[in-house]
């Protein structure tokens, strides 16, 4: 952009009245008029938007970007950029780091690189336990204005007292347990799904119960403390049921899929470590119950658990690679191509799922209205393209989409009115 004034004519506009065809017309960084017909101010560089998609950037409520501890993966630089890429302004980033984010100075280590180097708005997460270890609850109130709320992701919180202790503070604070359910005892060596797939190949699979078993514990501690409880990447049908029900109880509880439980399942497997992540890729009655949950409300959000490695790291098939795969990137078009396209969910249901849906269940604020910031996103409907991991901004290569023909291209992605990503060649 050359000045200080955008117009975008004629996109399909995503507000908060519908989506319709529109102008948005932007100046010093907010939006200053959303309508048809707009005039053209002198000195505003005017897009012809047809064919466009423009809406709110989204929002991941669930990434990994690895600083401090693990810089070989990603940094926030690079996740920041990818999820630019990817059409999004404001992310939430786990604490699977070293140092864990558990006190204020450890915390700060992780801020400092973020004020330093994110190009769009990342909020860390803060872990539940000292160390992520289970054994001691952090200083919650004295953290709790510092992160966007509390997770020890990438292990589940395995003793249920602690995991009380725990609710009982964050209902008396006012802030979020993001719950990674997962009990220990019942993973025995597993590290694909526990199904077909894993018995026709000789692999060892990871149960069912292991992630619905604690999702069960927790919504009757969260029934019991009144605590405001979220449910991290759900992959099981009996996950679904069980947070149906609690919701029709009146439970303060929240949850979210990832794009890969909703596009994929075992059946789809190959011996490549781009198809192993954790929780795994279930079977295809799990995987319809998640598109029933999604469809219905049930699931609240769609996460990406964006979560890099080495190439070498991937490298070593299902049983030797490490779990996680990346999807910043990837996440609007293959869900818009396999959901939207296809029938399964209307487009403004994928929109709320990636962006108001985990903006107020966390409180992030936003919103395409005048007057408000311009974080908003352009992206192409019309044309297919190639997922293709060489060209992504992420450090991290692995995902099980790599070839996948897809609609949806980000175009250009504006934070306060500022491009963060831009593919548009019309302005610069």
């Amino acid at each position: 952009m050359k000045g200080n004034l955008l117009l975008l004519k004629g996109g399909l506009v995503a507000a908060s009245d519908g989506i319709r065809t529109r102008d948005i017309l932007v100046r010093d960084g907010k939006v200053a008029a959303i309508g048809t017909g707009l005039d053209i101010p002198e000195g505003t560089d005017a897009v012809e938007a047809g064919g466009l998609l423009l809406t709110q950037s989204f929002a991941d409520i669930h990434v990994h970007f690895r600083e401090p501890g693990f810089t070989a993966k990603e940094t926030i630089a690079t996740g920041s950029a990818a999820a630019a890429r990817g059409g999004y302004d404001v992310v939430c980033a786990m604490p699977n780091l070293n140092p864990v984010p558990d006190s204020p100075e450890t915390l700060a280590v992780e801020q400092a690189a973020i004020d330093r180097d994110a190009v769009i708005d990342v909020l860390p997460y803060c872990a539940i336990t000292k160390g992520r270890k289970g054994l001691e609850l952090v200083d919650i109130p004295a953290l709790k204005d510092r992160c966007v709320a509390f997770s020890d992701d990438g292990s589940g919180v395995q003793d249920e007292a602690m995991m009380r202790r725990a609710m009982e503070t964050a209902a008396r604070e006012d802030v979020i347990i993001a719950a990674h359910c997962e009990d220990n005892a019942l993973l025995k060596g597993g590290y694909i799904h526990d199904g077909r797939y894993a018995a026709a190949h000789g692999h060892r699979g990871i149960c069912s119960e292991s992630e619905w078993g604690q999702i069960a514990r927790d919504l009757a501690l969260a029934e019991e403390t009144g605590c405001r409880y979220h449910v991290c990447h759900i992959s099981t049908r009996e996950s679904v049921e069980l947070i149906r029900a609690a919701k029709a109880r009146g439970v303060r509880v929240t949850c979210e899929t990832g794009p890969h439980y909703l596009t994929l399942c075992e059946d789809d497997m190959l011996e490549d470590g781009r198809f192993k992540m954790n929780p795994p890729l279930r079977s295809a009655d799990d995987r319809e119950a998640l598109l029933e949950g999604l469809a219905d409300g049930t699931i609240d959000a769609i996460a990406t658990d964006h979560a890099p490695h080495t190439a070498e790291e991937k490298s070593r098939g299902l049983k030797g690679s490490a779990m996680g795969i990346v999807g910043l990137e990837t996440a609007f078009p293959v869900l818009y191509t396999k959901l939207v396209r296809t029938g399964r969910i209307t487009l403004e249901r994928l929109l709320e799922a990636m962006n108001a849906a985990p903006r107020r269940i966390f409180r992030l604020g936003g919103g395409l209205v005048e007057g408000a910031p311009a974080d908003l996103v352009a992206i192409d409907l019309e044309h297919p393209f190639t997922i293709d991991p060489r060209s992504f901004a992420s450090m991290g290569k692995s995902t099980p989409f790599e070839g996948w023909s897809v609609w949806g291209r980000v175009l250009l992605n504006l934070k306060n009115g500022k491009p963060v990503y831009n593919n548009l060649t019309k302005i610069c």
